[in-house]
């Protein structure tokens, strides 16, 4: 660490330069000050790293100078200064947030002993501070959000595919991000500088996805009053997402498959052949293996489509992602609606993690936003959360708190195949006390 700079904070100037000699002789960097009033001063345009502070001072007293210091910096360490006593006031001054301490006469190496424990102390801190920003980002991959082991898998996937320029084709329910999947590809690819050009298959009517995909020239129909370029031509260069591609009709599917194995098409109209000359990522909700089978879908496009395959995991399959998405949503939102909603509830998250998000990560977002708003206090409680009925009323009214304990650490144990970490991790316990609820409830495998 670099050299630590120290404020001392007393009216006696006796105390200000023997204590500031002593800690100067050990190599501290020392300022002092008189008054409370010309520490705040000095706060302001120097940042110290720990403010021994008398609490009977003319003018402001201790106290109330240590609420400002921590208002304004509350990485600051404040050491109360005080007689024997004032100890109750000491404790006092702790309580809001003083680090310890410090008793008259001093004991030079009490001071020396003090002062190595607050140094620790910020190291630990700051060394947590860092792992936790490294587990943020480790979770955290461009907008994607997901520590557990099938989003990793999805990140991971992401680092290898997006560079090679290969057709990816990403499956999964609605609402679990595929959309963000097809983004991220894109922000890592060579094609990166280029354009994202998105076409909602199941949004445009079936008798205007031509003209949308080609473009058209002028007077190729009625309305075409001048040509335009298509989706296709605007994603020369870039990456072509084709979200609901399960939705498009067969004769599209024909048209597709052409362009994927010609890479040229022509606009509705012209006779100039155009290069399709951009990267293919599509996405469905729907099963395509059984829409083959129904004669839905074209086998030979699916497999044109399906170089790399993304399966998108729903959220029942992976609870232990809820709180950080939850929390993320929470940050968002409140910064977006200037609420002072600022955490969320142990019971409300309780109930996230009880229910099955049908919708995925969309219906928690929605639900999330909808508690930032609605809500009345600081935090989010369940009465907040428009999914609080749905627990309920899986939850049998007769049962008691430990049948419902029991069937709670069962359906998660299930639902994570007997991971116990993974499983203490969601329940917000540790090992060693998810291991005796088993033994207690007698709850086998």
């Amino acid at each position: 660490m670099d050299r630590i700079k120290i404020l001392i904070v007393d009216d006696e100037l006796i105390m200000r330069e023997s204590l500031g000699a002593w800690l100067e002789r050990d190599g501290y960097a020392v300022t002092t000050a008189e008054s409370g009033e010309s520490a705040l001063a000095l706060l302001k345009d120097t940042l110290f790293d720990i403010v021994f502070l008398d609490i009977k001072m003319e003018g402001m007293s201790g106290l109330e100078v240590l609420e400002q210091v921590k208002q304004s910096d509350p990485e600051v360490e404040v050491v109360m200064i005080t007689a024997y006593g004032s100890i109750s006031t000491a404790i006092e001054a702790m309580k809001k947030g003083a680090f310890d301490y410090l008793l008259k006469p001093f004991d030079p190496d009490a001071l020396g002993v003090l002062i190595d424990r607050i140094i620790s102390h910020r190291r630990q801190t700051r060394e947590n501070q860092f792992l936790r920003q490294q587990a943020r980002e480790h979770a955290r991959f461009e907008s994607l959000i997901g520590q557990s082991a099938p989003m990793q898998q999805v990140f991971s996937l992401i680092r290898d595919v997006a560079p090679t320029g290969s057709t990816v084709l990403i499956s999964g329910e609605t609402g679990t991000g595929k959309g963000l999947v097809a983004k991220a590809i894109h922000t890592h690819s060579d094609r990166c500088e280029g354009p994202f050009v998105v076409v909602n298959c199941g949004a445009i009517p079936e008798h205007l996805m031509e003209s949308e995909l080609f473009g058209y020239e002028k007077g190729a129909f009625t309305d075409a009053k001048e040509t335009k370029k298509g989706r296709l031509e605007l994603a020369h260069g870039g990456t072509l997402f084709l979200d609901e591609i399960g939705e498009i009709s067969m004769r599209m599917q024909i048209d597709l498959l052409r362009i994927l194995e010609d890479r040229i098409f022509y606009r509705v109209g012209g006779t100039r052949p155009i290069e399709a000359e951009f990267r293919v990522i599509a996405a469905t909700n729907r099963d395509l293996g059984e829409a083959i089978r129904q004669r839905r879908f074209r086998e030979d496009l699916y497999y044109r489509l399906n170089v790399v395959a993304f399966k998108m995991p729903p959220l029942r399959e992976r609870k232990e992602d809820i709180p950080l998405l939850a929390d993320h949503f929470l940050q968002q939102f409140a910064r977006e609606t200037n609420r002072a909603v600022n955490r969320i509830s142990r019971a409300a998250i309780d109930e996230m993690m009880l229910y099955e998000w049908p919708g995925n990560v969309r219906e928690l977002e929605n639900a999330i936003e909808r508690a930032v708003v609605v809500g009345k206090g600081t935090s989010i409680e369940p009465h907040d959360l428009p999914i609080s009925s749905a627990v309920c009323a899986e939850v049998a009214a007769d049962k008691s708190l430990a049948e419902m304990e029991r069937m709670h650490i069962v359906a998660v144990l299930s639902e994570n195949a007997w991971n116990i970490a993974r499983s203490a991790r969601i329940l917000g316990i540790d090992r060693s006390t998810l291991y005796s609820k088993i033994k207690r409830y007698q709850i086998r495998k």
